[in-house]
């Protein structure tokens, strides 16, 4: 009997996740909460661990060149927050426009929308390339990267940078699907990105047959030409006919009021994500002091971390759209509803995540690093930074409910006090003044991003983010 009632509830959970995946238009805003939360963000779950799996299948082919390499990984994907800051301010602002427009039943001005965020995507992902193009080596050189790492990097940060431009195109077109509910389709243009990575990434930086491949170098073009399909694969179906969002007909013009609009709210969802970004490379930059060993086990250790966070993202995400398209629909209520049950369930997972961390933490550090000392870093790192989980599962809920109601101006403020006057000056002190070392400026992590939460917390019950406007 016990063994008939699990397969049945096996059975019921498959189909579930058959109709989250199928990508079928459906309004979010009548179903029951806790469906719409499970069938909009299994889809986007996967599609962060799919952004998560470029960073670690990097880290795990680049590992097999030595601390160095793993190095100029680790201090060009600091260098990197600040164009995914920007992908991700304003993807913020695509979703949450393209959401309200689609909970109002006005595909016309989704569409519109959408158009006007990629016109923007395009101007800054050209403008976001020169310095990095131009400038490589002086790049690392202001993250405190040793002489050897500054000239094995130059090319990697060269084409890294140079790819900018798709980059955001990938976020944005993304964050137009989410916006419009087919968070499926967003899943599946990351796992095709994802699979020609994989495929390339060993074959361009480790060669094949005779040829020896571009070294450190190679990762960088294996993701680039994987995320470049992807964004091709994306705009096919953009303009296609089978589109729940269909950009086919809509000038390719600017439209003032609409990239105003658009600006408005992603201008402090940019500067929302800028924050930590600054913050994270301050941190690499003193984690940097300690020498390399030390720089290579945080970079283990923080795509390790990225490896579970970004799944997390996507139930926020779906925080996100729900709280957006419900707002749009005149149901305040439900969507508070959502974001809390979003949060709930962000945090359970989290937490086991975090048990699991600590309890395999050697294991998982020593599979993507060679070296005692490197290894004792990332050890230590990865513990550290996950004591903080339990407060992070409904931290970034909550961040992106505030966003999903075009209410970007709260979470800019409380990253201001947060990362900015109270993450970097503790990790300087802890590391430096109190003589932790590279352990300080990993505390200074979960310490930070649990105030941030809490206040988050406090602000959001009070519901004034309700009331925006978009």
């Amino acid at each position: 009997m016990n063994l008939l009632a699990e397969q049945d509830g096996m059975s019921r959970w498959w189909r579930i996740v058959k109709e989250s995946l199928a990508g079928e238009e459906r309004d979010w805003t009548a179903m029951n909460v806790r469906r719409a939360i499970v069938l909009l963000s299994i889809p986007m779950i996967l599609e962060m661990g799919m952004e998560a799996v470029f960073a670690l299948v990097d880290i795990f082919f680049v590992s097999r060149l030595g601390e160095e390499a793993i190095a100029v990984v680790g201090l060009t994907e600091l260098l990197l927050t600040f164009v995914y800051s920007v992908a991700w301010g304003l993807g913020m602002g695509i979703t949450s426009v393209v959401a309200r427009r689609t909970g109002e039943k006005d595909p016309g001005g989704a569409a519109q929308a959408a158009m006007q965020g990629l016109l923007l995507t395009i101007v800054l992902g050209v403008a976001m390339a020169i310095p990095g193009v131009l400038f490589p080596q002086e790049l690392l050189g202001l993250m405190n990267a040793e002489e050897a790492v500054q000239e094995l990097g130059s090319g990697y940060v060269r084409l890294m940078f140079g790819s900018n431009l798709i980059i955001l195109l990938l976020f944005s077109i993304n964050a137009v699907f989410r916006g419009a509910g087919d968070a499926a389709m967003a899943m599946r243009t990351l796992m095709l990105a994802n699979g020609i990575n994989i495929v390339l990434c060993p074959i361009m930086i480790h060669g094949i047959g005779g040829w020896e491949g571009f070294g450190v170098t190679g990762a960088a073009l294996a993701t680039t030409i994987g995320r470049g399909t992807g964004v091709v694969y994306q705009v096919m179906r953009l303009f296609g006919k089978r589109s729940g969002i269909n950009l086919r007909g809509v000038p390719f013009a600017l439209r003032p009021a609409v990239m105003w609009t658009i600006v408005r709210v992603s201008l402090g969802g940019v500067v929302q994500f800028i924050l930590p970004s600054i913050s994270w490379m301050f941190l690499g930059s003193i984690v940097a002091t300690f020498g390399s060993a030390a720089t290579a086990g945080y970079t283990v250790a923080v795509r390790i971390m990225i490896f579970s966070l970004l799944p997390s993202w996507g139930m926020a995400n779906a925080a996100s759209t729900l709280v957006g398209q419900n707002l749009g629909a005149g149901q305040p209520d439900r969507a508070q509803r959502s974001a809390w049950l979003c949060g709930h369930f962000n945090m359970v997972y989290l937490v086991c995540v975090a048990v699991f961390y600590w309890l395999f933490a050697p294991v998982l550090v020593g599979f993507f690093s060679e070296g005692d000392v490197p290894a004792g870093y990332g050890v230590s790192a990865l513990r550290i930074l996950c004591l903080g989980y339990f407060f992070y599962g409904y931290g970034m809920v909550l961040a992106q409910a505030f966003n999903g109601a075009g209410d970007t101006l709260t979470p800019t403020w409380m990253n201001a006090f947060c990362f900015l006057l109270l993450q970097i000056p503790l990790a300087w002190y802890l590391s430096g003044q109190v003589g932790w070392g590279a352990q300080g400026a990993f505390a200074a992590v979960p310490i930070s991003e649990s105030i941030l939460a809490v206040i988050s917390a406090v602000i959001f019950q009070r519901g004034r983010w309700k009331l925006v406007k978009v």
